[in-house]
């Protein structure tokens, strides 16, 4: 794959600008949290602020003038020191607010009233001090203009814009906590900020005249905008109606607008002592470092600084435009279906730019070095991988799954209802996203159980662990019902201990070492089975090739009448209440190729080593699937289901046929009928089971290839008898 310019030029080991580097620094050790990402989209916007105030612009040649200014979208989990580290911030700012709101705003916005009234004034042929007094009126009759708002309307948002085009200063920052709880209250805003991004400009409206805007005065200036939008990810997304209008505004153009910050928790408690983190938090070194922080930005709130334009030269345009090409490179090989992430990658170099000219501004410098751009594109790679984070959000079918899992006891779907914004209050839409869920568990360790009392549904999960072959569960002792020493075993070490001589044992473990039904302390991860007579040896050994398995033989076995226990380890480790076991054992009886006995179901069955036992021990690719045995599971009533539909088919039959595919029907058919030979059948009898079992097939051969390929083999097979 293309690689960005983080990897050409080495952006990783680039220093951050001191301005972000410093005040990241300061956050981390204030809040007592080591992830820098969610700090740096936070510094990001305040530090925007500045120049975005003082109107400070970039002179591009590709795409001429572009206000400074900075949207950060910043997420965390609850605790990280969100709210804390805004606050600081704004501290950090506080002395420039103050000062550009008392000294630097008035001042511009006098002087720009006194030349637009002048322009007004030789437009009509007027009076200048006239039409300056009517545009003082103006201006007063706007109200306050806030330095920051944290929430309002439309029409409000546009009245401050208007103030603000009468000034020619000063920005619209909006600055929104907890995103979760106040996104869809402010989207008639985060709507029209959208178009404020790029150039300050927001189209013209056409609207009906009115004692309001009687005066006509059409201002076709800019107004830059600033957004910091933060909050806990556990209130965004969850499902609701929130989080589908988050992802909304992303499609709709803030994917390409923001900074992105995600914070994990990574406390710095966790990586020095208590004494050292306290020196730290209460550092002279730290506090002074705020204070010097403070005096450098406020330093910025001066005339002087105003209405900066910082050039690009071309050195940094081309380097700008390469990293732009290989980054729509990056974009234009994603899925089309991958809007976000393509328009995210490939408007990185706007964002960039713009940040870059924050750090020329406060270099005091008058056009973008290398150095802010790289250090700009350093935070936008960095960024990049937070958003990539963001996307990784969780369907809500998942969400469901996971909370089933996660609870304790049976949820009707009331309770769900109730406890999930996002679970559906209709039938239908209720059984897609619990079907989902479902399907979802099976291959991720969860399952999920229904069961009906008095036409109410209860579900009720559990997340299943992986059986460990080194830890196979059993119990032993040499009493027939007490001193059962709870064991965990490596499989492997089994055919030993089952060769003991007079040994009694159980696949589960019992409370107070006393064997009882009632003893029983649910959890198991092999199964155990007793084949009498059912099926030669041989045949089972070659039907469980694919299976890691071990066969004892049992004191009545003689070579015409095989007589053994079968031991299978499970794929998972499951806890079943008695009458789940006897449930799931009746499934697991019905999937073996042969009869056993159904005994077996019973989870204080016991059973007995001998030293004249043989062993056989089978280690194949896999492990016994048990989820479609599993009781009160969709996939055990479609398995259960499945057994019916085959009707009349014997174990064998039901076996063979579930294994076969369109690449092994020749050699399945063949192994079929020669376990029928073998077990003594006619021919015509052993034909006729044949072409019923072919005649099953999804995919059946035609009956004159089973014929020649299968039935041929077997006839001579008859013929040397």
């Amino acid at each position: 794959m293309t690689k960005t310019l983080f990897d050409l030029v080495g952006l990783k080991a680039i220093p951050h600008h001191p301005a972000m580097g410093e005040l990241v620094d300061l956050l981390c050790h204030r809040t007592g949290n080591v992830n820098r990402d969610f700090f740096q989209a936070e510094v990001a916007y305040f530090l925007g602020l500045i120049p975005s105030s003082m109107r400070c612009t970039i002179i591009s040649p590709e795409r001429g003038k572009i206000p400074v200014n900075i949207y950060s979208i910043a997420l965390a989990t609850s605790g990280f020191g969100k709210g804390h580290s805004v606050s600081l911030m704004e501290d950090v700012i506080t002395d420039f607010r103050d000062s550009f709101a008392k000294n630097v705003f008035p001042f511009i916005a006098d002087k720009s009233l006194f030349d637009l009234a002048v322009e007004i004034a030789a437009a009509k042929g007027g009076d200048e001090a006239k039409e300056k007094e009517l545009l003082d009126a103006d201006f007063k009759r706007q109200g306050h203009a806030p330095f920051i708002f944290d929430s309002g309307t439309g029409p409000a948002v546009k009245q401050l814009r208007y103030k603000l085009l009468l000034a020619r200063a000063g920005a619209i920052n909006f600055q929104m906590d907890e995103i979760g709880s106040n996104l869809v209250g402010n989207t008639e805003i985060i709507n029209i900020l959208l178009e404020l991004y790029d150039l300050g400009r927001i189209k013209t409206k056409l609207v009906k005249n009115t004692v309001d805007n009687e005066r006509g005065i059409d201002l076709m200036g800019t107004t830059p905008a600033n957004i910091l939008m933060f909050g806990t990810t556990s209130k965004l997304f969850d499902g609701s109606k929130t989080e589908e209008e988050f992802y909304s505004f992303l499609e709709m153009g803030y994917a390409r607008r923001c900074f992105f910050g995600m914070g994990k928790p990574e406390p710095i408690s966790s990586l020095v002592d208590p004494e050292h983190l306290y020196d730290g938090l209460v550092s002279q070194n730290r506090s002074q470092a705020l204070l010097n922080w403070k005096q450098k930005l406020n330093a910025f709130a001066d005339p002087a600084f105003y209405n900066l334009k910082l050039d690009v030269p071309k050195e940094v345009g081309v380097k700008l435009i390469s990293y732009r090409l290989q980054c729509e490179a990056l974009a234009n090989a994603m899925p089309e279906h991958d809007v976000l992430r393509k328009a995210e990658m490939s408007h990185r170099y706007f964002k960039g730019l713009k940040l870059a000219g924050v750090y020329a501004f406060l270099d005091h410098r008058t056009e973008i070095t290398k150095d802010n751009l790289f250090q700009a594109l350093k935070v936008c790679e960095e960024s990049g991988a937070s958003f990539q984070t963001l996307l990784k959000r969780e369907r809500n079918f998942v969400r469901l799954a996971k909370y089933i899992a996660e609870s304790s006891g049976n949820l009707t779907h009331a309770d769900l209802v109730e406890d999930l914004p996002y679970y559906p209050n209709s039938s239908t839409p209720r059984k897609e996203i619990m079907d989902l869920a479902m399907a979802w568990g099976v291959g991720n360790h969860v399952v999920i159980k229904k069961t009906v009392v008095s036409g109410v549904e209860f579900f009720s999960g559990t997340t299943l662990q992986e059986t460990d072959l080194q830890k196979i569960q059993f119990s032993f002792s040499d009493n027939f019902a007490s001193d059962y020493s709870a064991e965990m075993k490596p499989f492997d070490k089994l055919p030993k201990m089952l060769s003991a001589p007079g040994l009694h044992w159980c696949n589960h473990h019992f409370d107070k070492e006393h064997r009882s039904e009632e003893n029983v302390i649910e959890g198991f991860n092999c199964l155990v089975v007793d084949v009498d007579g059912a099926i030669p040896l041989k045949d089972v050994h070659e039907m469980m090739k694919d299976y890691t398995f071990i066969t004892a033989t049992t004191k009545r076995h003689t070579d015409e009448v095989n007589r053994f226990r079968l031991l299978m380890p499970t794929n998972y480790v499951l806890a079943l209440d008695k009458a789940d076991y006897r449930e799931f054992m009746d499934s697991f009886l019905l999937w073996l190729p042969f009869e056993s006995d159904n005994s077996a179901n019973q989870r204080s069955k016991k059973w007995m080593t001998s030293d004249k036992s043989n062993i056989h021990f089978h280690r194949g690719p896999n492990l016994v699937n048990v989820l479609p045995f599993i009781p009160k599971t969709k996939q055990n009533s479609e398995y259960r289901t499945s057994i019916l539909d085959l009707g009349r088919l014997d174990h064998l039959e039901r076996w063979f046929l579930s294994h076969m595919d369109v690449g092994n029907r020749n050699n399945n058919l063949l192994s079929f009928a020669m376990m029928l030979f073998d077990a003594g059948m006619k021919y015509d009898e052993l034909a006729h089971k044949v072409n019923n079992l072919n005649e099953q097939c999804a995919s059946p051969l035609k009956k004159d290839e089973v014929q020649a390929t299968v039935l041929k083999s077997v006839a001579a097979k008859y013929a040397k008898k």
